[in-house]
C-alpha cells in the first residue's frame, strides 16, 4: 500500500507481488478495494498488481469541478512512471474500462494487453449526458447514501445479495464512502467523454472483454460489440453476476483473466524490481 504526490494530487494505491505488471482501474463510485480478490490472487500467481484509487475516490485527493477521462489517464501514466513501469497489462471495469480506452488512445505504447470489464465504448447520448449532470448535482445536494441504496441491486445481482451478503456490504460501503465532490467531478467529465468506437478496430494488443449476464448498466450486447470490434479479443460472460463480476464471481473472473494472461507473449522485463 502506498501513496504518491504528483502534480496537484496525492494518489493512494496497492502495489503487490512481483513479475509482469497488471494495473487495475476501479469503476464509479468505488475505490481500489473493489479489486481485492484480484490483487490477492494475481500477486500470488507471479504478477505485480497495481490498483490505484482514482482522483476523487478512496485515499486520493478530491478536486471539485469536472474530471475528464484524459485527466484520469494521465494520473495513471504518472503512477506507472513513478513505479518505473514501462508497459503493463491495463484493465478496468465500467468507468475504469472507459479510462483504459482513453489510456490506449493517449498512451498505446505503455499497454501490452487490455482487460475491459462491464464497460462500453460509445459516447454519451444527449439524455445520458443530462442524466450524468443531474446525478452530479443530486450527489452534491444529498450525499451518496440514498443513491447507493437505490443502485445496489443493479451493481450486484440478486443472487449475490442473497448468497454473498459480505460482497453486497462491501459494494455498498465503497459507494457510501465515496466523496460526493469526487463522484460528481467524474460524472461531469464522463458526460463529455469521446466516442471510443472507432478506436476499438485500431487496438493492436490482445484484449479480454468480460461481463456479467445480469448487468443492466452495460449489458452483454455491449460486451459483444467490444469483442466484435477489437481484432485480437476474447469474450467471457459470467453467470450469476451483474455489474461487478470480479467481486460477485471472483473464481470465475480470476480463472478467465489468468488464462488470458498466460496466453500473452512473455514480455521482457518491463519494470524495475521494487522492495
Amino acid at each position: 500500500m502506498g501513496s504518491v504526490f504528483h502534480r496537484e494530487i496525492t494518489v493512494g494505491y496497492e502495489d503487490e507481488g512481483s513479475g509482469e505488471p497488471l494495473m487495475l482501474v476501479h469503476g464509479h463510485p468505488f475505490n481500489r478495494s473493489m479489486w481485492r480478490p484480484q490483487t490477492e490472487y494475481f500477486s500470488r500467481a507471479g504478477r505485480r498488481v497495481i490498483a490505484p484509487d482514482l482522483r476523487g475516490y478512496g485515499d486520493s485527493t478530491v478536486l471539485p469541478g469536472a474530471t475528464p477521462l484524459a485527466t484520469f489517464a494521465r494520473d495513471l501514466v504518472d503512477l506507472l512512471d513513478h513505479l518505473g513501469i514501462e508497459r503493463c497489462v491495463l484493465g478496468g471495469l465500467s468507468m475504469g474500462g472507459q479510462i483504459v480506452m482513453e489510456c490506449y488512445r493517449l498512451f498505446p505504447e505503455r499497454i501490452s494487453a487490455l482487460l475491459l470489464a462491464d464497460t462500453f465504448a460509445a459516447a454519451e447520448t444527449p439524455d445520458g449526458k443530462s442524466a450524468r449532470y443531474d446525478m452530479a448535482e443530486r450527489l452534491l445536494r444529498e450525499g451518496m447514501d440514498s443513491y447507493a441504496h437505490e443502485v445496489l441491486a443493479k451493481m450486484v445481482s440478486p443472487d449475490t445479495i442473497a448468497a454473498r451478503p459480505d460482497v453486497a456490504a462491501h459494494v455498498l460501503g465503497m459507494m457510501t464512502a465515496t466523496p460526493p465532490e469526487g463522484a460528481a467531478a467524474a460524472l461531469r467529465g464522463r458526460a463529455e467523454r469521446p466516442d471510443y468506437t472507432e478506436l476499438l478496430s485500431r487496438i493492436t494488443v490482445p484484449a479480454l472483454v468480460m461481463v456479467g449476464t445480469e448487468d443492466t448498466y452495460t449489458p452483454v450486447s455491449d460486451a459483444r460489440d467490444l469483442h466484435e470490434r477489437i481484432p485480437d479479443s476474447r469474450l467471457t460472460i459470467i453467470e450469476q453476476a451483474a455489474h461487478m463480476p470480479n467481486l460477485e464471481q471472483p473464481r470465475t473472473f480470476n480463472a478467465a483473466l489468468h488464462e488470458f494472461l498466460n496466453s500473452l507473449p512473455h514480455a521482457a522485463a518491463t519494470s524495475t524490481p521494487h522492495g
